[in-house]
């Protein structure tokens, strides 16, 4: 059975101080990809889920 796998999608964010960068979205509860980090990149996995209209509404509150 073949699997599809999940998309990915690249935000790059320039920011003045590394470290704080990474312990502020660390503090929001983001992992850090090692993978993909070295001394001038924190690269932060930010999990989200894709849903139709239909289940989006059903999570949302109506305004």
């Amino acid at each position: 059975m073949a699997t599809n796998p999940q998309p990915m999608f690249f935000l790059n964010l320039p920011v003045k101080d590394l470290g704080k960068a990474t312990t502020f979205y660390e503090g929001l509860g983001y992992s850090k990809n090692t993978q993909f980090s070295d001394e001038n990149a924190s690269s932060m996995v930010i999990s989200s889920p894709t849903r139709t209209h239909r289940r989006w509404s059903s999570v949302t509150p109506s305004s």
